[in-house]
């Protein structure tokens, strides 16, 4: 029977994973920012945390009750919740905590879902028409495809697929929207094969995945809602995962590059952080450890994508996008209930085959669709005027720096000729 009072150590727990999830933004904003151009670097944390603004309303208005409320046929939720309506002084069904605090949990990944996106559209995405584009993309996007994985009778999860805290649902739909809008919108003019590789403050960037990977833990740990031996095992396999996949990208690339880069090792660390989301609770510690490699050495491969025919500037949809669908289809190997390797045969293997395509499929055809309607009328890229000059002085007036050898821990990585130079120390890598 459920219970009829809150758990106050569940709650305790999940209030603390809301902080921790919300804390993910300003670490994407972090993690990104140091990747970019010294000119863009406002412009791009900007993007990252005015989701926290953007995507809060619209979810408390539309989207979770899209998302949560009572279905139809699976594919989308009732208005029942809208405006967080009949949430208070009862309990969330299947949880012992109170339906306002799991509702809210579920906007914070809202929220750093949508600050993904960001990182193939920076340096040359019209901010209006950014700040325009979220909230729709949050009601219309990410909404149905919470419901189809998570909410109630949702076809993806009656169809028997896995997702423990969002796989398919934050990685997936973000990566495959963040890839459209980077055909979409075409590569930046201002852009050499050299500026593209190349983190202009890595300290930052090291700050970012640090503040990422902390938060990861209210995220998948979180998603156990509840504060349980299933929270325990996700919070491991979290940092196993993690870990793994960070000492696997440091081999591959001492093999391949002949180097141990700062920016690829914590850009390992996140692609492992993906490949484990979602199997976290679903999955032994060493079955944790093993995706964090395997799905490493697949994902890897994925960051050299040409950049020229595709700008996905900070590398999203390798990170999330790709890792995303390996972590998915790994966890069909993996899971202990139904998978492969269990004697589950393949029957959750083709699910998690089945949810990763419907999620792509319907994530870049509803978002070529917004962008398309929104292009019509307003405009959706800068100038080439203001993307030569820089988004941080054109667009919002600021300047991250304010001298040519700027006072910041990058100081020892920066070239002090030009504002727009790059360090020599960096690697590929995004989230």
């Amino acid at each position: 029977a459920a219970p009829e009072v809150a758990s106050s150590g569940d709650t305790a727990w999940i209030l603390t994973s809301c902080a921790l999830v919300l804390l993910m933004t300003p670490g994407l904003a972090f993690f990104y920012g140091g990747m970019v151009q010294r000119s863009n670097v406002l412009n791009t944390m900007m993007m990252s945390i005015v989701t926290m603004g953007m995507v809060a309303l619209p979810w408390m208005f539309l989207g979770f009750s899209l998302a949560f409320g009572g279905g139809a046929g699976g594919f989308i939720g009732d208005l029942r919740h809208a405006g967080f309506n009949a949430l208070q002084g009862r309990l969330w069904p299947g949880t012992a905590l109170p339906a306002l605090l799991f509702a809210v949990y579920q906007m914070t990944f809202c929220v750093v879902g949508c600050a993904i996106i960001s990182g193939s559209v920076v340096e040359r995405m019209q901010f209006s028409a950014y700040i325009v584009f979220i909230p729709i993309w949050s009601v219309l996007v990410y909404a149905p495809v919470c419901h189809w994985v998570w909410g109630p009778d949702g076809w993806i999860d009656e169809m028997g697929a896995k997702d423990f805290a969002g796989g398919t649902v934050v990685h997936e739909s973000t990566a495959v929207s963040a890839l459209v809008l980077a055909v979409l919108l075409g590569p930046r003019s201002m852009r050499s094969a050299e500026q593209s590789t190349q983190a202009h403050n890595v300290p930052i960037v090291i700050l970012g995945a640090a503040l990422l990977w902390f938060g990861w833990s209210g995220f998948n740990a979180g998603s156990a809602l509840a504060a349980n031996e299933q929270a325990v095992l996700a919070l491991v396999n979290t940092y196993q995962a993690a870990g793994a996949s960070l000492v696997t990208w440091i081999l591959i690339e001492r093999w391949t590059a002949k180097r141990y880069s700062a920016v690829g090792s914590v850009t390992g660390a996140i692609v492992g952080l993906v490949l484990i989301t979602p199997g976290a609770g679903l999955v032994t510690p060493v079955g944790a450890a093993l995706i964090g490699v395997l799905g490493c050495v697949v994902v890897y491969p994925a960051f050299s994508i040409n950049k020229n025919r595709v700008d996905d500037s900070l590398d999203t949809f390798p990170c999330h996008g790709v890792a995303g669908f390996v972590g998915t289809v790994l966890t069909g190997l993996f899971a202990t209930e139904g998978g492969l390797f269990y004697g589950g045969g393949f029957r959750l293997v083709g699910a998690q085959f089945v949810a990763s395509a419907a999620t792509a499929a319907y994530s870049a055809a509803m978002t070529a669709i917004i962008f398309g309607i929104l292009s019509l009328v307003m405009r959706m890229r800068v100038t080439a005027e203001v993307e030569i000059a820089g988004l941080d002085s054109m667009l919002h007036k600021e300047k991250a720096y304010h001298t040519d050898t700027a006072i910041s821990p990058s100081n020892s990585f920066t070239s002090n000729d030009h504002d727009d130079d790059h360090d020599d120390d960096s690697e590929v890598g995004g989230a």
